[in-house]
């Protein structure tokens, strides 16, 4: 289950209805009657925060964000490093402290926990003001 002060407005989660899993944009969070409005294909609707569920940050999921692997500073330097624009990210072998180091122009946060694609987005947005999607 996401903990809903992890949300946010244009994060991306899997929401689940009926059984049927669909990928979703968070519009709106309502913390008061923890309920979340997400739009999945055209539809939008307000879900309980048992029936959403985080998307795993894999290497596909950054692919499909438009980040490209940077194959020679990827070998150079340990890691696989992904980049979009001026943001980066550097993921290491799992055992590796940090796991995961997000760069943006001269800020870098360093983490030792595998994120969520709306954890990525949250830290991408807190470092450049834009969101990730």
């Amino acid at each position: 289950m996401i903990n809903i002060h992890e949300l946010k407005s244009g994060d991306t989660v899997i929401t689940n209805y009926g059984g049927e899993e669909r990928e979703g944009k968070i519009l709106q969070v309502d913390h008061e009657d923890k309920k979340v409005l997400v739009a999945t294909d055209g539809n939008e609707y307000w879900y309980d925060l048992d029936n959403l569920l985080p998307i795993h940050l894999t290497e596909a999921t950054l692919l499909k964000l438009q980040f490209h692997k940077e194959e020679a500073a990827s070998s150079a330097s340990g890691g696989s490093l992904y980049v979009r624009g001026p943001f980066s990210v550097r993921w290491f072998e799992a055992g590796h402290r940090p796991l995961l180091q997000l760069q943006y122009r001269d800020e870098v946060r360093s983490l030792n926990e595998p994120i969520t694609l709306n954890e990525l987005q949250n830290h991408y947005h807190g470092m450049t003001n834009f969101h990730l999607s």
